[in-house]
């Protein structure tokens, strides 16, 4: 096989890679991007979910707690004691024995009562000593008498003043339901935006069923029982505070933990959001149990398991004494229900079919072990940081890989993130993983794809592209004798350039992608003109730099004037394409251009999966740190003295002699003014000024040194130069460098 034919076939296997790349990156971009957009809906989310409900059945510890019990309204109950309602008088004794003969703690009501119990007949018997029997004189004497027996609202709020009880209300987040869930007596919230002096972000309900003021008013304490239900029906969250006009009450749940733990208080730390209509709460805090929450101050159900993994009691074997003494002892109880007809059945992601009461439960034993999962404060930025360093770098790597090696480095870039996700989901964080797996899967199909159907095209139009990024006179050559040509390397004296440029952080931050691709894509091609007019060879752009180089791969006896003349003529052009950027919106551009010339390792280099015509050495990076060095100055273009010394017929200015980093030898550089005789006389003598000046310097006359200096500044303020070395005499009159002082001024960074 010819060199030619090695040199295409190399530059196939780079051009294909290009393409698939750009389009890689695109990709990622388009998944970054979507993190702005709506979560709420739709089956990529609902991917997630399904992500979400996997790992949770995965890491459940499927063990019953002890600590919590749950008295059933169960069908035995139903059947042996009546349909519900119960009688009150039945609920309080429910309530005494509980606490008095097994020893409960405290006990939560999942159900509440928002009308009066008129089972007992009171009211009748009421109306007929009011009416009928009003002058029986025996009939009212033993109506007084059972008035206490039969007002079972009343025996109901007795037991409750005299036991830790906690109530529960429930609530309607629609707003058009607000006149018909106005009921009972609302208990009075936890905070309210006063206390808080800010109002948290939190779910918001407009109308409440609650129980009647005669219990609300004695009962030890009241939480909400409203679930937050995801859009696809499942009941993963419940809201630890929702908000009601400006108060704001907590969950059952958590009413419940506080009157278990004696009635600790309650207190939330908040996310840092200087200027935000509302504060975010990070998490809520009860002595030793830590509650993480959401955005709407929402907590992820930590499910022990399928149910049951809770001691169900039967509420009738209560009320019938059917436990031995005390078996309750020091226990949480919750009265709630599994019975299919009064419809606490909930869609959770361990059951579609699931008591309410037992979501409570299952809140409860999280918070005494504190196993409340969270996602991050800072989730999308994580999300937007794990699809760029999960997508940049397959892009690129898919792109150079064949199909068998991508396919395993796909297989365990999905076991790596599966990894990381589980590690992180273990210590109690909620990541993101559906869209990062499907970004992989994207970015190994594409690749797929593209080496079927894309390469095959591409490679019909090479011939064309190939004289696009190889400079011409290498393809003239290698065209016209190609197995004369060889790129292996050698040494040559030549001279390379380096330019870059500046601010272009700033400049690319102002404009969009479309323009700032416009702007270099019009910039390179001028200077690329510009270079090969003088008959460089571009190497490489990087990013807004530029590398070139004279005296190869055609030798050239002028090489350093070649290359002097094109970096002066870069600087006219940017002058000259000025004017049309200012038109088109754009910024006017400086670039800085280091010149250095001297012996360079030219030829094919690089590994054996991708290679470049390039040179290399130490006059290479000289050339590099005087480009660098031109900021420093405020010159655009830097010259070394190997520069002066080949091109004799231009005048320069001496700036400095300096120690680059990485050289030990100092170096004069030099700003190349003009084509001698084409300098004005004025410019002729201010150089003269300021090089006798420099003299003065160096020998440390000081004074000498700043009054010429002084003068050459006030006729030209502009010149950095001058306040360079004002700055630098003012420090070393007062520090002195003493006797055999080189006046070379070192440098310690590139």
């Amino acid at each position: 096989m010819t060199r030619l034919n090695q040199c295409r076939k190399r530059y196939l296997s780079s051009m294909n890679p290009a393409i698939r790349i750009a389009i890689g990156l695109f990709i990622v971009m388009l998944f970054v991007l979507n993190e702005h957009g709506d979560e709420s809906a739709g089956f990529l989310n609902r991917l997630e979910l399904t992500a979400y409900d996997i790992r949770l059945k995965a890491t459940m510890p499927n063990t019953v707690d002890p600590r919590i019990v749950i008295i059933d309204l169960d069908e035995k109950s139903l059947q042996a004691e009546g349909r519900w309602p119960w009688s009150r008088d039945k609920v309080a004794q429910l309530v005494t024995k509980s606490f008095d003969d097994y020893g409960v703690k405290v006990l939560g009501f999942d159900v509440f009562f928002s009308e009066p119990d008129k089972s007992s007949g009171l009211a009748v018997l009421e109306q007929l000593g009011q009416t009928t029997l009003k002058k029986d004189a025996g009939f009212l004497s033993s109506l007084q008498d059972l008035k206490g027996k039969l007002d079972y609202d009343a025996r109901f709020a007795d037991a409750i003043k005299k036991h830790v009880v906690i109530m529960s209300f429930a609530g309607s987040n629609d707003a058009d339901k607000l006149s018909s869930l106005t009921i009972g007596d609302i208990p009075a919230p936890v905070f309210s935006a006063q206390t808080l002096q800010q109002p948290i972000y939190s779910l918001a309900i407009y109308g409440y069923s609650a129980n009647l003021k005669m219990f609300q008013d004695v009962a030890f304490g009241t939480g909400h029982i409203i679930p937050d239900i995801d859009f696809d029906g499942v009941l993963r969250r419940v809201p630890m505070m929702v908000s009601y006009r400006d108060g704001y009450y907590e969950a059952l749940s958590l009413a419940v933990l506080r009157a278990y733990l004696d009635n600790e208080p309650l207190s939330m730390k908040f996310v840092d959001e200087p200027g935000a209509a509302a504060k975010q709460v990070e998490h809520f805090r009860i002595k030793n149990s830590l509650i993480p929450v959401d955005l709407r101050a929402t907590a992820l159900v930590p499910f022990r398991g399928p149910t049951p993994m809770f001691r169900y009691i039967s509420a009738t074997d209560i009320l019938q004494g059917k436990l031995s003494k005390g078996e309750l002892e020091g226990k949480i109880a919750l009265v709630g229900t599994s019975a299919q007809g009064l419809l606490d059945l909930r869609n959770v992601p361990v059951n579609n079919v699931f008591p309410g009461v037992e979501v409570h439960a299952n809140m409860l034993s999280g918070f005494l072990d504190n196993r409340i999962k969270q996602k991050p404060t800072s989730d999308m930025s994580i999300r937007v940081l794990t699809f760029l360093l999960v997508g940049v770098p397959l892009a690129f790597v898919f792109a150079r890989l064949t199909p068998i090696t991508s396919t395993v480095l796909a297989v365990v870039a999905v076991a790596a993130l599966i990894a990381f996700n589980l590690y992180w989901w273990n210590v109690g964080y909620v990541l993101q993983i559906v869209m990062p797996l499907l970004l992989i899967l994207l970015l190994y199909l594409l690749n797929m794809a593209y080496g079927f159907f894309i390469e095959v095209r591409s490679k019909k139009a090479i011939t064309k592209i190939f004289g696009t990024y190889v400079p011409k006179e290498l393809v003239d050559e290698m065209a016209k004798n190609p197995t004369a040509y060889s790129t292996k390397g050698e040494m040559r004296e030549m001279t390379v350039l380096f330019s870059d440029v500046r601010s272009f952080t700033s400049i690319s931050e102002g404009l969009s992608a479309t323009e700032l691709t416009a702007l270099m894509n019009t910039y390179l091609t001028e200077m690329t003109k510009t270079i090969q007019a003088e008959r460089g060879t571009i190497d490489k752009y990087i990013g807004d730099a530029i590398m070139a180089f004279w005296g190869a791969p055609l030798h050239d006896a002028e090489h350093a004037k070649h290359a002097l003349k094109s970096a002066m003529a870069m600087q006219q052009q940017l002058q000259d394409i000025a004017p049309d950027f200012i038109k088109r919106g754009w910024p006017r551009l400086e670039i800085g251009v280091g010149l250095n010339c001297g012996p360079m390792n030219v030829g094919d280099m690089g590994s054996a999966f991708r290679r470049a015509y390039t040179v290399m050495g130490d006059a290479v990076n000289l050339a590099s740190r005087l480009e660098s060095l031109t900021k420093q100055y405020g010159v655009g273009i830097l010259v070394s003295e190997n520069i002066v010394a080949a091109v004799p017929s231009m005048v320069y200015r001496e700036l400095d002699r300096v120690r680059v980093k990485g050289k030990a030898q100092p170096i004069t550089i030099f700003e190349p003014v003009g084509e001698q005789g084409g300098v004005v006389e004025a410019e002729i003598n201010t150089i003269d000024r300021f090089h006798l000046a420099l003299d003065h310097y160096r020998q440390q006359h000081w004074d000498e040194a700043e009054q010429t200096i002084a003068s050459l500044a006030k006729s030209d303020p502009s010149r950095k130069i001058y306040q360079i070395y004002l700055e630098r005499i003012a420090a070393l009159r007062g520090n002195s460098p003493g006797e055999g002082w080189d006046g070379v001024f070192t440098f310690t960074t590139k």
